[in-house]
């Protein structure tokens, strides 16, 4: 499936873009904190501006880690690992919430951005599908693929064996 692949590399590179995009973002709003000098109930300046960079560098390598995993699920064409998915997920439900908030806040046209990344990422995250689970995976006639015996609900088309009772040792 070659549009996966697409889809794929078009979310890491999105996702590398918006990671660039949201470090120079938070290191724009660590200066202006750090040069208006005004403590915000009483914290220093220079505390703010440094923790802004910090979040900053922390959002930055969790897209870019993200990006990173996209790139190399989709240069392999192979679906991404427990964790990688995992953080993947993670990244899609942040997308949706920051979404929803900055349609209020920014714009619809953020709204659409956050939409247009979430789409990238669930579209790549269905596309693969769990590890070792992709249809390419499975053999025509293999339990559990649609051409199987079994059909489309993964049990066995014939009569069922007899029940299973436990054993006590």
């Amino acid at each position: 499936m070659a549009h996966r692949r697409a889809v794929a590399l078009t979310a890491a590179a999105v996702l590398a873009a918006e990671a660039a995009g949201a470090g120079w973002l938070h290191w724009v709003l660590g200066l202006m904190v750090d040069r208006q000098e005004m403590s915000l109930a009483g914290l220093e300046p220079r505390l703010m501006a440094v923790s802004t960079w910090t979040g900053g560098v922390l959002v930055g390598a969790y897209l870019l880690l993200c990006a990173a995993l996209l790139l190399r699920a989709g240069l392999a064409d192979r679906p991404p690992a427990r964790l990688a998915r995992a953080l993947l997920v993670a990244a899609a439900v942040v997308h949706g919430v920051l979404g929803a908030l900055g349609v209020g806040l920014v714009g619809w046209a953020a709204f659409a951005a956050m939409m247009l990344v979430l789409g990238l990422l669930v579209l790549t995250l269905v596309a693969y599908g769990p590890r070792g689970r992709t249809e390419e995976a499975r053999e025509p006639g293999a339990p559990g693929s649609p051409e199987g015996p079994e059909g489309l609900g993964g049990a066995p088309a014939g009569p069922p064996g007899p029940p299973l009772t436990p054993t006590a040792p």
